[in-house]
């Protein structure tokens, strides 16, 4: 299966494109580098990339940035940074990539589990993080094309996140694939909660 990894050069998006790659067909997007080169802040950008890449069955999200201070010495542009590069960045990935994923396909965004255990210095990004989980369970419901990710697929993803972020506390987001339970394979979207500050 076709898989775009977004952020791929970075040290989780690295580790996603290795193992995938021993299954699938993997086409490396990064801002600098890999096969294609893309700007998630950039919505012109994505619809370039995509533009040129085609159909995929699957699109991961290994990349965003946000700022860790204390809430004292965040500035306004520290705000900025993290809610247009982590948080509308990877909605833009949502918006675009969704028309260009085939159906029984899947979108992976990145969270992180500071919007669940908040620390000191984390109000940006912890922010950002719930902002980003609330749109992903919102989002599912308008993605009709996201009716059923193959289990293969979701597994895969799921099992190559896991090993690259090294086996942190990882949940699914949004309708699992039995309506009921959190920890199975969701449908459509899925949020890998990242513990890192990047």
């Amino acid at each position: 299966m076709k898989i775009v990894v977004i952020g791929a050069t970075g040290t989780i998006g690295s580790a996603v494109v290795k193992l995938l790659k021993q299954r699938h067909q993997v086409v490396a997007v990064s801002r600098s580098s890999g096969d294609y080169r893309a700007d998630i802040i950039s919505k012109d950008s994505l619809e370039t990339a995509f533009g040129a890449i085609g159909k995929v069955d699957a699109i991961v999200s290994a990349t965003g940035g946000a700022v860790f201070k204390p809430l004292a010495v965040l500035t306004d542009a520290d705000f900025e940074k993290s809610l247009h590069d982590k948080l509308m960045g990877q909605v833009n990935i949502v918006r675009v990539g969704s028309q260009h994923v085939l159906s029984g396909g899947s979108i992976t965004l990145t969270s992180g589990v500071l919007a669940q255990r908040p620390m000191p210095g984390s109000a940006a990004i912890s922010l950002v993080n719930a902002g980003l989980e609330g749109f992903a369970r919102a989002a599912f419901s308008d993605l009709a094309n996201f009716e059923a990710t193959k289990a293969e697929l979701a597994t895969d993803i799921v099992e190559a996140l896991a090993v690259a972020l090294g086996k942190l506390s990882f949940r699914s987001l949004l309708q699992p694939a039995d309506g009921n339970d959190e920890n199975t394979h969701a449908r459509t979207l899925t949020c890998a909660p990242v513990d890192s500050h990047r």
